[in-house]
């Protein structure tokens, strides 16, 4: 009855999430690049690869790139987001609910493939090694293009058999293609183990740096580190802020012998706030709005507000969205098929 009981809850939040945020509607069946991350041409290049596969094998894969779920009025994990964002925007056919989302949520270093209700759990494992070894190796080095282009050929071929533009390869071209394709597998866990082993050296230095003995400038004895607890008695409002929003982090060392005290701060790597331009605190939360969306004849405009949760700053500015490419409303129609997913598919993180 009690896991009955935590399951129903656990349903019960997921479900919620899902309905409290506030989905973007969809700019075209291919690409919906809203984060920014691709080039025109970048974008043309992977819209290529998805039309083939909607126009050969009837399936709808759709690539959407966010600034971060919270610019949504969600806050969790993706998983709920991206199940709802599918489900609303209706991808794949109805009947055999075989669409293909790929989310990424840049500022929340977060990405889903979530994958139609047709393919029951197949998909999960290998959607989750695709995105573990093909796709997020090159998001860590901020190549979002090379990581979303790659992952959707991978994703092609597991759902087809088949690579992209390979029914109208040569022998020779797919032979050539194949050999690319291992080589830079290859070089994806090379740079994945590299990357590991850096970031755990790169931790276990920061982590020697901020434990190691402290000497008292003044008198040359041992100082004490001050516990967590307490140390917010030595630290201004706003240093106070931003470890409660947990963007930095504060040690306070003190001498015993002759009450001087040295504060140092630890960014947090992965904070999605940044450095208001009044207060400079790690306080800075941004949100971004579309006014108008870029069609192929005209610019959009989207308004980004800043907010500080420290001196309560706030103010906004306005961005211009590039023309779409006339080949964004190309091929296949202008409306998704219907279908729906129940969560199924991988989700990771860079």
């Amino acid at each position: 009855m009690r896991n009955l009981l935590l399951s129903l809850v656990a349903c019960f939040v997921w479900i919620n999430a899902a309905l409290a945020a506030d989905y973007p509607n969809y700019d075209e069946l291919y690409v919906n690049d809203f984060a920014f991350l691709l080039s025109e041409q970048e974008e043309l290049k992977i819209r290529e690869k998805l039309v083939e596969l909607r126009r050969d094998h009837g399936i709808e894969f759709t690539i959407v790139t966010i600034d971060s779920m919270f610019s949504y009025a969600h806050n969790g994990q993706i998983e709920p987001f991206a199940t709802g964002l599918f489900n609303h925007w209706g991808v794949g056919d109805a009947e055999r609910n075989d669409g293909v989302m790929m989310l990424v949520a840049v500022n929340d270093r977060l990405m889903r493939i979530e994958v139609g209700s047709g393919y029951g759990s197949d998909k999960n494992t290998p959607m989750k090694n695709i995105i573990d070894t093909v796709i997020t190796p090159h998001f860590k080095k901020g190549d979002y293009f090379t990581g979303i282009n790659t992952g959707v050929d991978y994703v092609f071929h597991n759902l087809t058999g088949q690579w992209p533009g390979e029914a109208d390869a040569t022998g020779v071209e797919k032979a050539l293609n194949a050999t690319r394709r291992t080589v830079d597998r290859i070089g994806a866990w090379i740079y994945a183990v590299w990357a590991a082993a850096a970031g755990a050296a790169v931790l276990l230095f920061r982590r020697w740096k901020r434990n190691r003995p402290r000497r008292c400038p003044n008198d040359g004895s041992k100082m004490e580190r001050i516990q967590e607890d307490l140390d917010d008695d030595y630290l201004q409002a706003g240093q106070i802020t931003e470890e409660r929003l947990k963007s930095k982090d504060y040690d306070v060392w003190c001498c015993m012998r002759c009450d001087h005290r040295t504060i140092e701060g630890y960014k947090n790597l992965f904070s999605r706030y940044g450095a208001c331009r009044s207060c400079n605190y790690k306080t800075l939360e941004s949100d971004s709005t579309i006014l108008e969306s870029a069609t192929t004849t005209s610019t959009g405009k989207k308004r980004i507000d800043y907010s500080c949760h420290h001196c309560h700053d706030s103010w906004s500015v306005t961005r211009v969205i590039p023309k779409k490419s006339s080949s964004s409303s190309s091929s296949g129609g202008s409306s998704f098929g219907g279908g729906s997913s129940s969560g199924g598919g991988a989700s990771g993180s860079w």
